[in-house]
């Protein structure tokens, strides 16, 4: 037996409630790779599982926890052995699978990635999906022609997961960051992370019908969408690209126009990291280990465990947790 948070729905009132329970191998859903599972995280997807569900869990109880890490102990795929350290983020683990909110943990191989080197499991879960996309956006951006002489790049959301990592790495890459945030108080949060510009959210808080506003920035990792991404598409400089990873304002783009698209060719770039295939993965990973600096990844942690969980859930709803949390299951 061993520990697990059980979110459990009460049929007749529909809310759900989550604690920790212990349950055995024989409740977990099938799978080919049984892994300890020794950290995982919490995103906001998480704390739609823990509590409402958001659509996302069709049926209880269960496990939440769409990443985790930890060390293979059984396997009947030939890719996995006993002994073998992994990371898994998406494939609605988590939402439609049992996720990583327990000891143990079953799933599918194709689902996991191995840690990569110079990564502990523990950094692997600081990063998480949060920094997996942050990762993946900047790679688009650069895939895209981003280039540290061409000004700055704008990251929305910047205290939150993605908005943390995102700041970090592209300040370690050398680009100039300029972080938007609405809490003031993470300003030092944030230029500790390398941000060189504050940027109050309030500037973005008001749609316009203007066609396009002053060319400002280089590049954006967008986590907000809403009014804010409508007003950024018309700042961005001439070929520049917007990585769209988030809807936290909203899932519409307010006061868009198509103007920023064929009068100064801005790029938007849809950035998955659910269903991101193996290799774009095992790539994105290799990158946050040479790119993503370690004592930076550190200062952003918040530490927790499964007892934590179910008030964690109801913080990050709410846009209260900064930075990344990083929940040991054994603790």
């Amino acid at each position: 037996m061993f520990n697990a948070l059980i979110v459990e729905k009460d049929e007749d009132t529909g809310k759900t409630s989550a604690s920790v329970a212990q349950i055995g191998e024989n409740d977990l859903p099938h799978g080919e790779v049984l892994v300890a599972v020794e950290y995982s995280t919490v995103n906001y997807k998480d704390g739609l599982c823990i509590g409402p569900g958001g659509g996302l869990v069709r049926k209880y109880p269960h496990v939440p926890g769409i990443d985790f890490a930890g060390t293979v102990e059984e396997s009947t795929d030939a890719r996995y052995k006993p002994g073998d350290k992994v990371v898994l983020t998406g494939w609605r683990v988590g939402e439609a699978h049992w996720g990583g909110y327990a000891q143990k943990a079953r799933v599918l191989a194709d689902w996991l990635v191995p840690l990569p080197e110079g990564l502990d499991t523990r950094q692997a879960m600081a990063v998480g999906t949060a920094g997996l996309t942050a990762m993946l956006s900047v790679m688009a951006l650069e895939d895209h022609g981003l280039r540290k002489d061409h000004g700055p790049v704008l990251v929305t959301g910047a205290a939150g997961g993605v908005g943390s990592v995102a700041t970090a790495i592209l300040a370690n890459l050398g680009y100039e960051v300029a972080a938007v945030t609405g809490r003031p108080e993470t300003a030092g949060y944030l230029k500790d992370l390398g941000a060189t510009q504050i940027v109050a959210r309030e500037e973005f808080a008001e749609a316009t019908r203007k066609p396009l506003e002053s060319e400002l920035w280089a590049g954006c990792v967008d986590a907000v969408a809403g009014v804010m991404l409508g007003r950024v598409l018309k700042q961005m400089k001439y070929g520049c690209s917007v990585a769209a990873v988030g809807l936290a304002g909203g899932a519409a783009i307010e006061g868009a126009l198509i103007t920023p698209f064929i009068l100064r060719g801005v790029n938007l770039l849809g950035i998955d990291s659910v269903m991101q295939p193996y290799e774009a993965r095992l790539r994105a990973w290799q990158r946050i280990a040479s790119d993503l600096p370690m004592a930076k990844l550190e200062a952003m942690v918040q530490p927790a465990t499964l007892s934590d969980l179910p008030q964690l859930g109801r913080d990050i709803l709410k846009g209260q947790v900064k930075g990344r949390v990083v929940v040991d299951v054994n603790a």
